[in-house]
């Protein structure tokens, strides 16, 4: 098969699982593509402590998310005293410890929000790929389905104030990770009128799947590190592009095969970008998907933009279609269904636009503050509060408040589904709830 044929196999695989929910995939941050769209029908919309299949504890704790391949489920956490991050392989079914890695780390820097467990594992049918990036380095490895190294990369130092957290994807044979860090002179609040360290060295990679050699880099401006994940789009010409946000480059598109920047619509955002870029598929005759990303600073977003993708064969430069200026979310994700947008604040408001044109359908306000990012699940949403309260609203016309079930412990991550089973993560736990009952 050649180079184009296969890149177009992949992406019309990963368009397919993340139109179908991947049924029993959710293989990397907010699921199939990062759409956070689910097609269970299992999950319940209130639940009590009796209906969870089980319920683990972790041996360390974290914030990233579980991905389950198939029967198995892979999550991180770590020891946040010595830095010691540890891997783990669950049977998706009896939340049975299948194996556990541990990589020891030397403590550093972070956001008191982070944690050395943020990023989210990657997987697929031959194992997992999980980021073990210090400040020293940024790294990723591979290993198989046992839990044993296929192979690791060690990608150079990493600058950034708030630690690393950026999730590696898989898509088409590829392994990609944005590594965009930061210049500390533009950020004299966090380093001082007169830094001494340099700007990191910006970067998009894409290693070989199998190999972990490198396939392409793209070197990129340094500004302020974002800590979006990137997501995959069908360009208007027919090829897979990577869309990605970050200050130094707003919205951009390269071409998943090369490399290449195939569109950019850059000065538009003005600070990190933390929450990952959604794409809204075309509505017109002209065949151009929208991308759309935000940014924001402290504790809420600034401006939320939505972009029409350009068409290097067809010479169309990406153009704004819409655009909220605050606040909008600054952590959780974006979510596009049906028509719709749906923003899930980090204060708890939660609001419904036309993914189109950006008219406001409804927005209301539902308690607590939030990191973790919604999902849709049969026509609602489920989003973890910090607190650890699971609050469910229905993905609809008007607001409607349906459920609030507390985990008991603090949560910043995103639930995963696989297989008709939601997956919840808390700081040191992890529960399954929903499916069928034997």
């Amino acid at each position: 098969m050649n180079t184009a044929a296969s890149a177009l196999a992949g992406l019309l695989l990963c368009l397919r699982l993340g139109a179908q929910g991947a049924e029993r995939y959710w293989p990397r941050f907010r699921g199939p593509n990062g759409t956070g769209i689910a097609d269970a029908t299992t999950v319940p919309a209130r639940w009590t402590e009796a209906d969870y299949n089980w319920r683990v504890k972790l041996p360390g704790m974290g914030h990233s998310s579980p991905v389950v391949w198939g029967k198995r489920l892979f999550v991180t956490c770590c020891d946040p005293k010595t830095a010691l991050r540890m891997l783990l392989c669950l049977d998706a079914a009896t939340g049975k410890t299948l194996w556990q890695r541990e990589f020891p780390t030397k403590p550093f820097r972070q956001h008191g929000d982070n944690a050395y467990a943020s990023a989210s594992p990657a997987a697929d049918a031959d194992g997992v790929i999980v980021s073990l990036s210090t400040p020293d380095e940024v790294a990723l490895a591979a290993l198989d389905n046992q839990g044993r190294d296929v192979w690791r990369r060690a990608l150079g130092p990493w600058v950034g104030n708030h630690g690393t957290a950026v999730s590696p994807i898989i898509a088409d044979g590829l392994v990609v990770l944005a590594n965009e860090q930061e210049d500390p002179r533009l950020i004299p609040s966090m380093y001082g009128p007169n830094p001494t360290l340099p700007a990191g060295k910006s970067f998009v990679v894409a290693l070989d799947r199998k190999s972990g050699e490198t396939r392409w880099q793209t070197d990129r401006r340094t500004k302020v590190s974002p800590y979006s994940t990137p997501c995959v789009s069908q360009s208007p010409d027919g090829c897979p592009e990577l869309v990605l946000s970050s200050m130094a480059h707003g919205i951009s598109a390269l071409d998943l095969a090369t490399g290449k920047v195939n569109w950019e619509f850059g000065d538009v955002f003005r600070d990190r970008c933390v929450a990952s870029p959604v794409v809204a598929e075309p509505a017109g005759s002209d065949g151009l998907p929208l991308a759309i990303a935000s940014y924001g600073a402290g504790v809420s977003g600034a401006l939320l933009v939505a972009v029409r993708a350009g068409s290097p064969a067809r010479d169309i430069k990406p153009t704004l279609a819409w655009q909220l200026k605050g606040p909008v979310p600054l952590v959780p994700t974006p979510l596009v269904k049906d028509g719709r947008i749906f923003l899930w604040h980090d204060n708890g408001t939660v609001a419904c636009h036309n993914v189109q044109t950006g008219e406001m359908l409804w927005r209301d306000k539902v308690p607590g503050a939030f990191y973790g990012s919604p999902v849709w699940v049969d026509g609602r949403l489920y989003c973890i509060a910090k607190n650890g309260d699971v609050v469910v609203v229905a993905a609809g016309d008007k607001f409607q408040l349906i459920a609030r079930v507390p985990l008991g412990e603090p949560s910043f991550a995103t639930p995963a589904v696989a297989d008709g089973i939601m997956f919840l993560r808390t700081r040191t736990q992890l529960f399954s709830l929903g499916g069928k009952r034997p």
